[in-house]
């Protein structure tokens, strides 16, 4: 589904706060508004061959990411002066939020910049520097990866998760999401913004290992069942109709117990 109000309203804060933009007289902003955004693309296969380079200089598949658990993926770019560096620190504070859910181990993180002109030098920089906020993940650079490539690969990726970035004068135009992908690499969810709620990223996460990570899956089944996405706020709501039923059984089965308890310790006549 195209994404076009939303995607207006996520988008423009973020051209303030980057700086990236200069209208000028003449410069027709719908123009620029429609070769950027998100064409929601649930149930996509980001395609596990791609080839791309890591933060240590590897070469490795995204594919490589895949079968071990659900997949945070991001597309930034490793020079973006604002947006890109909040994002990645405020997706670390959400990582060190979610108790019980530990990156490397129940999830992945994985970053492929949209620059297909990256420097080595710049990649293991940003890596080291994320990597140093990560103080409470034992493996930092198992639980995410920093990879870079040329622009087919680039392209091919963006193209089959519905990212849609512009290249402008002062570095490239982007919108804020990220993108939690199912163990073996289809997309599961969108999560739009600069800033992610630690319920909203692990239910997302238990969503997409379906219901595999993040405690007892009973636990996880409860979660699901009282909470739903709600496609207009972009984030999970509270099921309420749900809720009440799940509240109403429960008082049912409670009065049920209750009323057992009192029988049996009724005095004899």
């Amino acid at each position: 589904m195209r994404v076009l109000i939303a995607a207006a309203l996520v988008l423009l804060p973020v051209w303030a706060y980057c700086g990236m933009f200069e209208f000028r007289p003449g410069v027709p902003r719908d123009a620029v508004l429609k070769d950027i955004g998100v064409d929601e693309r649930l149930g996509a296969q980001a395609p596990p061959g791609l080839r791309f380079t890591d933060q240590d200089g590897r070469i490795v598949a995204l594919g490589d990411y895949f079968g071990h658990g659900p997949v945070i993926l991001t597309l930034n770019y490793y020079e973006c002066p604002m947006l890109c560096p909040t994002t990645f620190k405020n997706l670390v504070s959400t990582m060190d939020a979610m108790k019980g859910l530990r990156p490397g181990r129940d999830y992945r993180v994985v970053t492929v910049s949209v620059n297909p002109d990256e420097r080595a030098s710049d990649v293991s920089s940003k890596a080291d520097e994320v990597y140093n906020m990560m103080k409470t993940t034992p493996a930092p650079r198992e639980a995410w990866a920093f990879l870079y490539g040329a622009e087919p690969e680039i392209g091919s990726l963006t193209r089959a998760v519905g990212y849609r970035y512009k290249k402008v004068e002062n570095g490239f135009a982007h919108p804020a999401v990220i993108m939690v992908l199912t163990p073996d690499g289809r997309v599961s969810r969108y999560l739009y913004g600069i800033e992610f709620d630690p319920m909203d990223v692990r239910l997302a996460l238990i969503e997409a290992s379906g219901g595999k990570v993040g405690g007892s899956k009973v636990l996880n089944r409860a979660l699901l069942f009282c909470y739903h996405y709600d496609p207009k706020g972009r984030k999970y709501a509270v099921a309420a109709m749900r809720l009440m039923k799940a509240l109403g059984v429960a008082t049912i089965i409670f009065l049920g117990l209750l009323a057992v308890y009192l029988w049996r310790a009724a005095p004899a006549a």
